[in-house]
């Protein structure tokens, strides 16, 4: 009973044992916990913030105090990560950038690593810099946005998108980088986030395969700054190469959108990308880019698998059962089955409805998913310095980004084209 005991008392455990009230929050009152605000002024935005503030610090505090970890001055440490976070997500939240697809988690990175590259962080600053420990607990969250009717939404032609891009491009994106020498699990991480869904798939990627935090942010950097330009090129390219292919106006919009959804990497850029095109390509965009999330943690489940299957030293072998149990996240439990228990909520009329007689997406829960993240990002920011971060290995890393991104677009355009420009006109 007593190893039981501790073995639930791990990080992974305790990040689920964490989410399920947080997530609890999120189905009782959908829309009416305080949310991060897009300005600093006004007292109806520091009442959210404090409240925020509060219920982050007690996740921490309860944290801490179930995995042993000392809660001596946490609290003026958590103050200062906490302020870093919140400045990256009204950054972000600003009309002008959140255009440009910039996510709150490029800047905490970037403020991050300001703070560590051109000041010295004091020791008082350390305590509540503990960067896995958000991170998971975004992840947990992050399940609960992904909703299986979004899935169904896309028909038996988006499910096949997803399913063949992931693994074409996955495939490719790792085999590509390996050749270019990066280590197994930056390759993993790359490979996620090319393939998936960008900074969520990498981040859920590195806490399976165990990835340097380093090489971590530099690859969300990479993912971040990669989608500006993409936002503009993927409607561009879509309106010049699929006329040349298809005279039908419903169907290039169809392909279209199946085209952007499945290459551009964060859903943001995703849906700014696609309503350049029109409407009927931004709705597949979506929905495509949803299918695509859900992977996520079949992804992750064989990264275990995989990982596992190599041993502690990476000799090859048979994995049992209770190895790959061991080795396997627990987090990710926790992301597939809030993605089930929000799925099976709104089919069963939980989520409010609005006046338009549509589901509430659960904002509550990406709400919380963005606020970890973010706090886990400053804290990768914070222990990173910058002179790693331009390394020559990193360079392998930019070309092999690159390289995949590249194959990925034309992959997706000959699948997209299969699927939604051929096969669903004959039906």
């Amino acid at each position: 009973m007593k190893n039981l005991l501790e073995k639930l008392r791990t990080e992974d455990w305790v990040v689920v044992w964490i989410s399920v009230p947080l997530l609890l929050l999120a189905l009782a009152v959908p829309g009416k916990l305080p949310a991060v605000p897009s300005t600093l002024i006004g007292s109806v935005a520091w009442y959210n913030i404090a409240l925020l503030f509060l219920l982050c610090l007690a996740v921490l505090y309860v944290g801490s105090w179930l995995l042993q970890r000392p809660m001596k001055g946490l609290l003026p440490s958590f103050v200062m990560v906490f302020a870093v976070s919140l400045l990256a997500q009204v950054v972000a939240k600003i009309p002008q950038v959140a255009y440009y697809g910039f996510e709150s988690v490029f800047f905490s990175v970037v403020f991050g690593l300001l703070i560590r590259n051109l000041w010295h962080v004091p020791e008082w600053m350390k305590p509540a810099v503990q960067g896995e420990f958000y991170i998971k607990i975004g992840v947990v969250c992050l399940g609960a946005t992904i909703l299986f009717s979004d899935v169904m939404k896309s028909g038996i032609f988006g499910l096949l998108q997803a399913c063949v891009v992931v693994a074409v491009v996955w495939f490719f994106a790792f085999r590509l980088s390996r050749r270019a020498k990066v280590d197994e699990r930056s390759a993993m991480i790359l490979s996620s986030g090319v393939s998936i869904c960008g900074v969520s798939a990498c981040i859920t990627a590195a806490r399976v395969a165990g990835g340097d935090d380093k090489k971590l942010s530099y690859i969300v950097s990479l993912v971040l700054i990669v989608v500006v330009p993409m936002i503009y090129l993927m409607p561009w390219l879509a309106r010049t190469v699929l006329p040349l292919i298809f005279s039908d106006p419903q169907t290039l919009q169809e392909v279209a959108g199946a085209w952007i959804g499945g290459t551009i990497d964060t859903t943001s850029g995703v849906a700014a990308s696609s309503t350049i095109v029109g409407e009927v390509a931004n709705q597949h965009a979506v929905i495509i880019k949803a299918a695509q999330n859900v992977l996520i943690g079949v992804v992750a489940f064989f990264i275990a698998l995989y990982l596992s299957a190599r041993g502690g030293q990476g000799s090859s072998g048979r994995p049992s059962l209770g190895i790959v149990w061991e080795k396997f996240p627990k987090f990710i439990i926790g992301f597939v089955a809030a993605s089930l228990l929000f799925s099976l909520c709104q089919s069963g009329g939980v989520f409010t409805l609005s006046d338009k007689g549509k589901w509430i997406e659960p904002g509550v829960a990406k709400m919380f998913s963005t606020v970890f993240f973010s706090l886990a990002f400053v804290c990768i920011g914070l222990d990173t310095r910058l002179k790693d971060i331009v390394s020559r290995e990193n360079r392998n890393l930019l070309w092999a980004f690159l390289g995949a991104q590249a194959f990925n677009v034309v992959v997706t355009l000959i699948v997209a084209c299969l699927f939604f420009g051929v096969l669903k006109p004959m039906l």
